[in-house]
């Protein structure tokens, strides 16, 4: 059986969404019956992976202090898929892979969008002109998670055919209430994610304290995640001096049954970020009933379609506004956006579907099957 092999930096659990989205990828195409390929996932030793077990996986996990060209072509594979971009680990993969003839696909994780661009730009500029643009450049194709991002690839001039294909979400991990039940009774804002300058959470406090307390009279923010310990000090000082502690509060890093609950628990999940390239905390809140308030930094249009959350530009007024939207809305709207996340999930994004697109995918650059309808052709 011919084998693919995945290549990203780290699975630790404080990297966040990539690795859990690579990870969930892995073993949904490791599990299909019949299988058309074998999979491999070679990354760096870590502290904390992700996974409950790395023993019991239908797919082999390679564990090394360094990615090198003799570990990757002790058995050469069909396919090298890399994840993310800049790092060592996966630039050596490129480049065994450009050196060796092995088709290989990157999976760019929005670090090419124009906001994660501004950040170190001489850096990334650097990069781009001494060796990432040619990797990207003889990639068989590139892979995004939305059209947003395939339109910025474009823009930076790349030509390559781009796949459109977005994270799948394992849904036995949020399973349906057998009656969806209303939570009413709890008035929690959840955000859930890397606390990150780009999250948008100075922006989020500042809002906060603007609001009249008869408007938010109830309501909690919970702030979950993990960061730099300095950027987590400047926002418990922004809390201090605008006296929301008893009502914003920061707490570490959630990970398997407590992150769960932490969704379950919550009326409304709010990420104000800059820029995402998916943000599967997003998907994985839906899938949980609880409606969503992000911004255009996220390709999340679905919300304001299918009526289950809040998709705003990315300014402190629209953010105010669907803020105030929200806190405003009787439970019997909330309680609809809640069914109508959790179906959107179902029916878009979940592993399963997902999982098929990438089979398929490989199935057209491997073995020269039809090109698939979510691929674009430059023209």
């Amino acid at each position: 059986m011919k084998s693919v092999y995945h290549i990203i930096s780290s699975i630790d659990a404080s990297t966040g969404g990539p690795a859990r989205s690579v990870t969930d990828l892995l073993e949904a195409l490791s599990s299909k019956t019949p299988s058309t390929f074998d999979y491999c996932l070679f990354t760096i030793e870590s502290d904390s992976p992700i996974l409950d077990s790395t023993i019991n996986t239908p797919y082999q996990i390679h564990f090394s202090k360094k990615i090198t060209k003799d570990g990757l072509l002790k058995k050469k594979p069909a396919l090298i898929h890399i994840h993310g971009i800049w790092e060592v680990p996966t630039s050596s993969a490129a480049k065994t892979a450009k050196t060796d003839g092995i088709p290989y696909i990157y999976t760019i994780r929005g670090m090419l969008e124009p906001w994660s661009l501004t950040q170190s730009p001489l850096k990334k500029k650097l990069a781009l002109l001494l060796y990432q643009r040619r990797l990207l450049n003889k990639a068989f194709c590139l892979h995004v998670t939305a059209e947003s991002e395939m339109h910025s690839l474009r823009n930076l001039g790349f030509k390559n055919p781009i796949a459109i294909i977005p994270n799948g979400i394992d849904l036995r991990k949020f399973p349906p209430q057998k009656e969806y039940y209303s939570k009413s009774n709890g008035k929690r804002i959840l955000f859930l994610s890397r606390i990150h300058p780009k999250k948008g959470l100075e922006m989020l406090i500042d809002i906060w304290s603007s609001l009249d307390q008869g408007t938010k009279q109830g309501w909690y923010i919970d702030i979950v995640g993990n960061g730099a310990a300095d950027y987590i000090a400047k926002l418990q000082d922004q809390i201090d001096q605008t006296k929301l502690n008893d009502e914003v509060r920061i707490y570490p890093p959630a990970y398997g049954i407590d992150k769960f609950k932490r969704y379950q628990d919550a009326r409304l999940f709010i990420l104000p970020t800059y820029s995402e390239n998916f943000g599967v905390v997003i998907a994985e809140a839906l899938a949980s009933y609880t409606p969503v308030i992000t911004t255009y930094g996220a390709p999340w249009e679905d919300l304001e379609t299918q009526n289950a959350g809040w998709w705003t530009p990315i300014t402190p007024e629209a953010m105010k506004s669907a803020l105030l939207n929200a806190l405003l809305s009787p439970d019997e709207v909330l309680d609809v956006k809640a069914v109508n996340g959790r179906k959107l999930i179902e029916e878009k994004y979940s592993i399963e579907a997902v999982s098929s697109n990438m089979e398929t995918l490989y199935d057209w650059i491997v073995n020269q099957k039809e090109q698939p309808n979510f691929v674009n052709t430059y023209e």
